[in-house]
């Protein structure tokens, strides 16, 4: 009798055993099976994303190279010519997206790089870093533009003037004092619109390295299917604006053709290069932050100088729009909905 509850109670305790083992081995290939799943899940996230970044880079540098190229390529075009009033318009409209893109997109990433809670308390807590870079480079523009402006009337107006002296009849003194005044004229004004696309495309490359960059390292394909939209739709019409200056600018095949080549690869160039650093940049390391933020600052002031002043300004207080009542409401319009427009796709990039 006793051997039987012996054996019942080694019987009981085997099997108390044997539960306690199968519950362990399930819940160590559940833990198991758990991990594996995670890492497959980001494994695929990581090719998804992948796949995502190389469609960036074909479609944004289509896109780029469309915007700036069409400009150049319709100028021939009657109702494209560049006094005319579509000109006008379509200049309006990618002068707001310009400006846009610097007060809704670039200004906030600054903001959201130097407030951020990685960054040490003790300085970036206590001093608007964002609004002060981005003032001292709208105020660095406006030295650039204007020191460029002295320094090409000094060296580059008489090579200007030499070009286009066999323009002037030198029969009589008052009709070349007044060939010569004209010419003058013209020359300054080619000069300012060759210095405002050089300042414009600097502007626009800084921010463009900054954005790709970003994509390129970044591993979320939700976060990179609406922002492929976005920049394709900035670029174009960006891109529209900066080859708008380029035509004006009169500017060689050889010049025109790097300009375009060096906006139209920037951002592609950017998610590139992204990709290669994506195992070692992290968005949220104190370094990676302040020059990002820093960046982006600094491109803020400049696109918001350049879309308000050499742009916008120019346009709206020139002899064509002061002149004609119903373009240049047509014209506010088009600057109105470009800035709505880039505005709206804030909501996504």
């Amino acid at each position: 009798m006793a051997s039987l509850k012996n054996l019942g109670a080694l019987t009981l305790l085997l099997l108390l055993l044997s539960l306690t083992v199968q519950t362990w081995g399930k819940e160590d290939a559940d833990g198991a099976g758990s991990e594996c799943r995670v890492a497959k899940e980001v494994s695929e996230e990581k090719a998804s994303a992948l796949k995502l970044k190389v469609i960036a880079i074909f479609t944004i540098l289509t896109a780029s190279i469309l915007g700036i190229s069409s400009p150049i390529l319709v100028r021939g075009m009657p109702l494209f010519k560049q006094d005319g009033k579509v000109f006008v318009l379509v200049k309006a409209f990618a002068s707001g997206v310009i400006l846009a893109t610097g007060y809704v997109h670039v200004l906030p990433d600054s903001f959201e790089c130097l407030t951020s809670p990685c960054l040490p308390d003790y300085i970036w807590s206590k001093f608007p870093f964002t609004t002060f870079i981005a003032m001292v480079a709208a105020v660095l523009t406006l030295m650039m533009d204007s020191f460029a402006m002295s320094y090409y009337r000094k060296h580059g107006m008489n090579e200007v003037e030499c070009d286009h002296g066999n323009l002037i009849e030198h029969g009589q003194g008052h009709s070349h004092g007044v060939g010569v005044k004209k010419l003058d004229e013209e020359a300054s004004k080619l000069l300012r619109y060759q210095i405002i696309a050089q300042l414009l495309e600097l502007g626009i490359v800084v921010y463009s390295v900054v954005i790709g960059l970003s994509m390129g390292a970044s591993q979320n394909a939700r976060t990179i299917r609406p922002l492929i939209a976005a920049l394709c739709f900035h670029q174009l019409f960006e891109g529209m604006g900066l080859g708008a200056c380029l035509l004006q600018a009169e500017y060689n095949a050889r010049m025109k053709a790097i300009m375009v080549f060096f906006f139209s690869v920037t951002t592609p160039l950017g998610i590139a290069l992204g990709i290669g650093l994506s195992h070692v940049y992290s968005d949220n390391s104190p370094a990676s932050l302040i020059v990002v933020g820093v960046l982006n600052a600094t491109s803020a002031g400049l696109l918001n100088y350049m879309a308000l002043v050499d742009l916008l300004a120019a346009d709206f207080m020139g002899t064509k729009l002061q002149s004609n009542m119903k373009l240049q409401m047509w014209a506010f319009i088009a600057v109105l909905l470009g800035v709505g427009a880039m505005s709206l796709m804030a909501k996504w990039a």
